[in-house]
């Protein structure tokens, strides 16, 4: 099982301390990258694939941590676009 695997596995169980490195690393393993915005994107960060699918998330700080309502619409984003059934 791969890494990205498992961090998928483990998104599912909404655990309170999933990382913002760990929903890059979901995000890209559907094929996500991160767009780049200007000086004044502020925490704001964008994703996108080559199927023009796009969505955004609000990057925590100054702990890296996401809060339940962001492991919650990540989990939403993913079965509403059909990567999770």
């Amino acid at each position: 099982m791969s890494q990205s695997s498992k961090k998928l596995d483990r998104l599912l169980t909404k655990p309170k301390d999933f990382s913002w490195d760990d929903l890059i690393s979901v995000l890209k393993h559907f094929d996500f990258h991160q767009e780049r915005t200007g000086k004044s994107g502020g925490s704001r960060r964008k994703f996108s694939n080559s199927s023009g699918i796009t969505v955004s998330f609000h990057e925590p700080h100054p702990q890296p941590t996401l809060k339940r309502y962001q492991v919650d619409q990540l989990i939403e984003f993913l079965t509403k676009e059909g990567y999770l059934s």
